[in-house]
């Protein structure tokens, strides 16, 4: 699928996916160069809404850049034409009920997006229709970037290299969308038939008990918080975030995640004023905290470029001598977890912000999730698809990629034996406890010689504190020491010594 061949006086469809915005959006410009009209169209498509990972929290940001991209168009002359069901069904009649040459669209990497959209192209190339994809939603597409055998890069750390060099050599350039051309002159199109942007009930519901209500989405929302990250005057932006962004109880990261996620905000846009800063700056310091940043871009790309090159991925390991792990898979241990009831302040800390807010801050994505494969000896997977049903930035690649390195079974997965101690962690990211204290109020009194291990207070401090270990907080379901031992057990008997020796 490559890009329109010629300028053509007629009609082109341009489906929002990925990519909920105007700005610097590669397809949409290029059907606006080309044909007079261009009838913006989006899909609710039952196959995701159904998904067993679908989270009320992302469906409600959804619909919020949804709304922000039909007012932004309506301001052009245009608006969004919104439809329910497969694609593959659906953008055909839509074609010939528009009389449109052409459909564009942004590429998506996902194994569902792919076998979807190799569908939809066929049935509209039947009908005679032009059909053109763009690179839009990475920086460096999949399969751009191989070793010197010509296989996909397995490994971060080369890959990022090679990442930083294919854009040192060919800077992406913010594309210029001609928004004077979106005006709708045709009554016929103006008068399309459009589903309302309304929640379904049952994100309603949830989103009455839910604390992420607040999350506004849309391009000018994403735009603004990228534009504050990147202040170097903000003392929780950019410049110190490579000092900053392992403490939670600090809004030092961009939360940029969930407009990355919908297209809300773009990549490049988004690189390119970073690279600025960067070259703009004469401070070591800064100069780190940036290039930090922008690796974190890096990894982004990586993990998608894994899904679509590996995509068994979806359902098993990496690693594939993994998926023979003997996991216990305890349930009442797993919703201990899942409710922040484990005994262990940060990773119930985390598992509450993620409730609360629809978010976790990523030092606790990893820690969680360690603890949940190696302390609680649980399927990964359990814990992907809980983070899926509950993230507002929840995405295929980067959620799959973070749990493997995690469960050490991924690419640049943690060595089986190296496994996080959660009393550790919670001293060295959160040593006052204020991170804690927000999300745990039952150990809002706890002095802070006992909040990493509360369990250690005599019962005459846990009086004075109001918090009873096994009452206000449970005691922890597991001990540590002994579980790492069991976990270095579970991963030897699989068979492999492909991380080293121990």
């Amino acid at each position: 699928m490559g890009a329109f061949a010629s300028d053509q006086p007629t009609t082109a469809i341009h489906w929002f996916r990925r990519d909920l915005r105007l700005h610097d959006n590669a397809a949409l410009a290029a059907a606006l160069e080309r044909y007079a009209q261009v009838v913006p169209v989006f899909l609710f498509d039952p196959h995701l809404l159904k998904s067993a990972n679908a989270a009320p929290a992302r469906l409600a940001f959804l619909l919020r850049c949804l709304e922000a991209l039909d007012e932004n168009l309506r301001r052009s002359g245009s608006r969004l034409v919104v439809r329910v069901g497969r694609p593959a069904e659906v953008l055909p009649r839509l074609v010939q009920e528009t009389g449109a040459a052409a459909l564009s669209f942004n590429r998506d990497y996902t194994p569902y997006a792919l076998a979807r959209d190799a569908q939809v192209t066929t049935r509209v190339q039947a009908q005679g229709a032009a059909v053109a994809s763009y690179q839009d939603e990475v920086l460096v597409e999949p399969g751009e970037l191989t070793t010197k055998s010509g296989a996909p890069y397995t490994v971060f750390t080369p890959y990022s290299r090679a990442w930083r060099n294919a854009l040192a050599a060919q800077p992406p350039v913010p594309i210029g969308v001609p928004l004077e051309r979106l005006r709708l002159t045709d009554a016929r199109l103006t008068n399309l038939p459009t589903e309302p942007l309304a929640l379904p009930a049952w994100v309603s519901q949830a989103k009455e008990a839910a604390q992420w209500v607040h999350l506004a989405g849309g391009e000018e929302v994403g735009l603004a918080r990228l534009h504050r990250f990147l202040d170097l005057a903000n003392p929780l932006g950019i410049a110190g975030y490579a000092r900053q962004r392992n403490l939670p109880a600090l809004d030092a990261t961009s939360r940029l995640s969930a407009f990355f996620k919908f297209g809300a905000l773009s990549i490049r846009t988004a690189y390119m004023l970073a690279e600025e800063a960067r070259r703009q700056t004469r401070n070591d310091m800064i100069y780190a905290s940036i290039s930090a940043w922008i690796n974190e871009l890096a990894w982004r790309d990586f993990y998608i470029q894994i899904l679509a090159q590996f995509p068994y991925v979806r359902g098993g390991a990496f690693k594939r001598d993994y998926d023979r792990l003997e996991w216990e898979n305890d349930r009442q241990l797993f919703q201990a977890w899942c409710e922040g009831q484990t005994g262990y302040p940060l990773v119930d800390a985390g598992m509450r912000q993620l409730r609360q807010e629809a978010w976790m801050h990523n030092r606790l994505r990893m820690t969680v999730a360690m603890f949940l494969t190696k302390d609680l000896l649980v399927d990964w997977r359990w814990g992907e698809r809980y983070f899926m049903q509950h993230l507002v930035d929840g995405d295929l690649a980067a959620n799959n990629g973070g749990w493997q390195w995690s469960a050490s079974t991924g690419t640049d997965a943690q060595p089986y034996f190296r496994i996080f101690n959660p009393v550790n962690q919670s001293e060295r990211f959160d040593p006052d406890g204020t991170y804690i204290r927000r999300y745990v109020p039952e150990l809002r009194r706890v002095p802070t010689r006992f909040i990493h291990a509360p369990w250690e207070m005599p019962l005459e401090e846990q009086r004075r504190a109001g918090c009873h270990i096994g009452k206000e907080y449970p005691a922890p379901i597991v001990e540590h020491h002994a579980r790492r031992e069991q976990a270095i057990a579970l991963y030897r008997r699989v068979g492999t010594l492909a991380d080293g020796p121990l």
